[in-house]
C-alpha cells in the first residue's frame, strides 16, 4: 500500500513545482465561458501603452501574476498572486496611459495580458478580497467606460513606485505573503514598493503592436419576451439552461446573490403589479444570466402566477430611504432595476437587491422608487433618474424607460 501512495506524492509534487507558488484557492471555475469572456475582456488596439507585456516585480524581486481559473467565469474577480518570475503570460501586463477606459491624465491602468482584465481596488468587498482583476470600465460584462477604482497615479517611469487607487486616497496596494492586498500608504514600507520590468523609463509602442488582439466577440445572447415554457418556480437543483451568460443556472450562486430579507417592512406582499393596458409585470427566472441577474421584465395577461408576484419593501438593508419602495420579485428576491448605462431596450432588469450582482450590495438609488404608503395606484419612478424616467410597457411587451408625463399609460395598479 505505501509504494503506490509514495508514487502518488511524488506526482504531486512534481506538478506542483511546475506551478507559481500560491495560498490563494481557486473559486469554482473548472473552465472559462469563452463567448462571455471574450465580451467581458475585450483588448483595447486604440490605447496608448507606456509598457507593454512588461513584468511587475515587487522589492524582493518576484512578480505580480493571474491565474485565469481563480475567478469567476468571465475571468473577472481574479485575486493578484505573487510569485517567481519566470515570463509566463500570466506575469505579463500592460499600463495604458490613454483609452476608451482611461481619460484622466496621470493616471494609469494596470491590465492582464494575459486576460485583457483591469486591475481593480473595490472597498465594498470583504477584507483580503478588495485587490482584483476585473473587465475594464467596471462592468462585468464589459460595457463599462471609465471607473476610478481601476486607476493609478503615473508619472512616466518604470519604478519603485507605489501603486494608490483613485478611488481611495492614502491607500496603497500591498504584498500580503503571496497576495496582492491594500493598507495605508508608507513610503517605507518596501511591501509597497512595485517596479515595471527591470526599471528604467518605458516606451509607449504604438498602440496595438503590443500583442495581437483576441478574436471578436460572440454575439451576446438577448432574452427574449416569447421564451417558450418559461420557469414557474425558482429552479434550485439540475442543468437549467439561462438566456444570458453563464449558459446554465448556478444554484449556488444564485442563493449568494439573492437573499431574502427577512427584517424589511413590507407594504404589500405577494401582489401584481397591472399596467394600463391590462396586463400584469412577469418575470422568468432562466431569462437572465447564471445567478438570475439581468433578467427583464415583461407583460403577460394577469394569471396569479408566481411569476406575477411582487413585494414592496419600504425598509430594511437594502432600502433607508423615506417615501420609497424597493419592488422585489417574490419568487427570485431580485429587485427591479433602472439602470441607464445599457443598451437602448435593456434598461430596465431584475437584479440583486443592493446593486451587487454578487448579493453584498447596500443600498442602490437604481432600485429605490417613489412611493407613498397606502397608494396602490402608481408611477414607476427610479430614484436615479431624479423624476425624469418612467417605466412603461413599450411595443414589444416588455417593461421600458420613458419620460414621467401625466399620460394615465404609465400608471401601475397594485393588485
Amino acid at each position: 500500500m505505501k509504494t503506490p501512495l509514495y508514487t502518488v506524492l511524488l506526482g504531486a509534487a512534481g506538478l506542483a513545482s511546475a506551478l507559481p507558488t500560491s495560498v490563494h484557492h481557486r473559486r469554482a471555475v473548472p473552465s472559462l465561458n469563452q463567448a462571455a469572456t471574450e465580451e467581458a475582456q475585450q483588448r483595447d488596439g486604440t490605447a496608448t501603452r507606456a509598457f507593454s507585456n512588461t513584468q511587475i516585480k515587487t522589492s524582493d524581486g518576484r512578480c505580480l501574476f493571474v491565474d485565469e481559473l481563480s475567478g469567476d467565469f468571465r475571468a473577472n474577480l481574479t485575486p493578484i498572486q505573487v510569485a517567481g518570475c519566470n515570463n509566463s503570460k500570466g506575469q505579463q501586463w500592460d499600463v495604458i496611459t490613454s483609452g476608451k477606459h482611461n481619460n484622466v491624465p496621470g493616471q494609469m491602468l494596470v491590465v492582464s495580458a494575459l486576460t485583457q482584465a483591469c486591475l481593480n481596488f473595490d472597498p465594498r468587498r470583504a477584507g483580503g478580497n478588495q485587490v482584483l482583476l476585473f473587465s475594464c470600465g467596471g462592468r462585468a460584462d464589459g460595457g463599462g467606460q471609465v471607473t476610478d477604482s481601476q486607476l493609478f497615479a503615473f508619472g512616466g517611469g518604470a519604478g519603485p513606485l507605489s501603486l494608490t487607487p483613485k478611488n481611495s486616497a492614502g491607500s496603497c496596494l500591498t504584498v500580503k505573503g503571496n497576495v496582492v492586498d491594500v493598507a495605508n500608504c508608507n513610503k517605507g514600507d518596501p511591501n509597497q514598493s512595485f517596479t515595471f520590468g527591470n526599471g528604467g523609463n518605458g516606451a509607449a509602442p504604438a498602440p496595438g503592436k503590443a500583442a495581437p488582439p483576441p478574436p471578436p466577440p460572440a454575439a451576446a445572447t438577448t432574452a427574449t419576451t416569447t421564451a417558450a415554457a418559461p420557469a414557474t418556480t425558482n429552479p434550485t437543483s439540475g442543468v437549467i439552461p439561462v438566456s444570458r451568460a453563464g449558459g446554465v443556472l448556478n444554484p449556488a450562486a444564485v442563493a449568494e446573490s439573492h437573499q431574502r430579507d427577512n427584517t424589511a417592512t413590507r407594504a404589500f406582499s405577494s401582489v401584481s403589479l397591472k399596467s394600463a393596458n391590462g396586463q400584469c409585470l412577469f418575470i422568468d427566472p432562466t431569462a437572465g444570466d447564471f445567478r438570475e441577474n439581468l433578467i427583464p421584465i415583461v407583460l403577460k395577461p394577469c394569471d396569479n402566477s408566481p411569476n406575477q408576484k411582487f413585494d414592496f419593501i419600504t425598509a430594511g438593508k437594502h432600502n433607508n430611504q423615506p417615501d420609497a419602495s424597493l419592488v422585489v420579485s417574490s419568487l427570485t428576491q431580485g429587485c427591479l432595476n433602472f439602470d441607464e448605462r445599457r443598451a437602448a431596450g435593456d434598461t430596465v432588469i431584475l437584479f440583486s437587491c443592493g446593486g451587487r450582482a454578487d448579493g453584498g450590495g447596500a443600498v442602490t438609488d437604481s432600485q429605490v422608487f417613489a412611493f407613498k404608503a397606502g397608494e396602490k395606484s402608481l408611477r414607476l419612478q427610479p430614484k436615479n433618474a431624479r423624476g425624469a424616467v418612467c417605466l412603461v410597457p413599450n411595443a414589444a411587451g416588455r417593461l421600458d424607460q420613458a419620460p414621467c408625463s401625466q399620460d394615465p399609460g404609465q400608471l401601475f395598479t397594485i393588485v
